[in-house]
């Protein structure tokens, strides 16, 4: 028998028992069902925070802050430093210091950096357009640096002298903007007070309408309107108080290395750190998750495999009289391995193809359901992708397991004296 001959024979032969082997199938299913949903998770989940790391910067852009050892609470607030500069505040199990104007310069000199902005307040008391009501805004300044996901308009323009404002599409039914499209172009008046309580007025045009995005939904100043407004909260400001800033954004060089960046920064007491850097604990604990239910589904592929081992080892004792006819018909202890070996993998193969199949369909049900009701507000996120080689992965590694898990009743089939297995009854 060749081959395909064997392949064709453990193929009819897994069917001899119908429910023993669909028992065993539907644990293989199981198992494969569950990791391959847990998986499309982890890879959609994955995928959205990507997309939306890269509309806030890349590997070129770091966040850098004053570098602060930590220290536990227990042993009570750690002593004044009249050395450390910048203002520290307490942070629970770590402190954290502001950066002074003093730290910026040394930042910007830093091999490596190409621009770097300060990290700056705006406080806005409310947002106007036209005689539609005061509305209270969050926005960022020099939002301009970063790649928004546009619903409408184009990216603010940091190089301009005019004020440019990007909004969230949730701000416009409240404030009378209209559709996304129809908000481009329009003025919205912006109050704010200076440093003694005086109120002042600037004047923005709205530029881009942005989607809901995973990291904050609020509106966002290009550098022309941040520096007019800074201006403005600073009016009246006593010279004796020093400005300080929680962080700046440094924009590095195209040839510069951010590992070689980062340990100068380290070496001047900064931490610098990418968007990826920041972002660490919460993948970690998305990969956390997806990991704990894998676990689960490995128990139950675990306990499929056994199945298996009881599925084949009583097909070999229910066989052991054709066993010793093929054997005698001159099949070697090889062939009789594979025959076993073909039927264990095929199982597996059923099981896992079909749990795949069905995770695949029911998943993309689900996630489609999903973006158009709950995640309606988070356009671009699909809780669940499938990726070809992650599902074919799976199926290929249940395969294997089912190999694994035949080898014992393969090999007491192998092992069979031609004679004695004639002579069983």
């Amino acid at each position: 028998m060749n081959f395909l001959d064997l392949l064709r024979t453990a193929v009819s032969n897994t069917f001899r028992s119908k429910l023993r082997t669909t028992l065993t199938v539907i644990a293989i299913f199981i198992g494969a069902f569950t990791i391959t949903l847990t998986s499309a998770i982890g890879t959609g989940v994955s995928n959205y925070i990507d997309s939306q790391v890269s509309s806030i910067g890349d590997d070129g852009t770091l966040v850098v802050t004053k570098a602060v050892d930590s220290t536990s609470t227990d042993s009570g607030p750690a002593k004044y430093d009249p050395e450390a500069s910048g203002q520290s505040v307490d942070r629970g199990p770590a402190s954290f210091s502001y950066l002074s104007q003093s730290d910026v310069d040394d930042i910007e000199k830093t091999d490596g950096i190409e621009s770097l902005r300060p990290a700056v307040a705006l406080a806005p008391k409310y947002a106007e357009y036209g005689d539609q009501g005061k509305y209270v805004v969050s926005l960022t300044a020099n939002a301009g640096e970063l790649d928004a996901d546009l619903a409408s308009g184009e990216q603010l323009d940091d190089e301009t002298d005019a004020d440019q404002v990007m909004l969230p599409t949730d701000y416009l039914k409240n404030m009378g903007l209209g559709s996304a499209s129809a908000a481009v172009g329009k003025e919205l008046t912006f109050a704010v007070d200076d440093y003694q309580g005086k109120p002042h007025t600037l004047t923005a045009t709205v530029v881009g309408v942005q989607n809901e995005s995973l990291f904050g939904s609020g509106a966002g100043a290009n550098a022309a309107l941040t520096d007019a407004m800074q201006a403005a909260q600073e009016i009246g400001k006593p010279d004796s108080i020093a400005t300080s800033y929680a962080s700046a954004t440094a924009t590095l060089d195209a040839d510069a290395s951010v590992t070689t960046v980062k340990k100068s920064l380290a070496d001047d007491g900064f931490l610098g750190q990418t968007i990826q850097d920041q972002l660490g604990q919460f993948q970690t604990v998305i990969s956390g998750i997806v990991g704990v239910l894998n676990a689960f589904a490995v128990i139950a592929l675990v306990a499929a495999g056994f199945g298996i081992i009881n599925t084949l080892l009583m097909s070999v004792q229910e066989r052991t009289r054709e066993i010793g006819l093929m054997k005698a018909m001159g099949m070697g202890g090889g062939r009789v391995y594979t025959l076993f070996s073909l039927e264990a993998v095929f199982i597996g193969f059923l099981g896992s193809a079909i749990g795949a199949g069905v995770a695949i369909l029911l998943g993309t049900g689900i996630s489609n359901v999903l973006a158009g009701t709950l995640l309606k507000d988070l356009p671009g996120l699909q809780i669940m992708q499938f990726a070809p080689g992650s599902v074919a992965t799976i199926i290929l590694v249940v395969m294997f397991i089912a190999f694994l898990a035949g080898t014992l009743p393969a090999r007491r089939a192998a092992r069979q004296n031609p004679i004695e297995a004639l002579r069983y009854e």
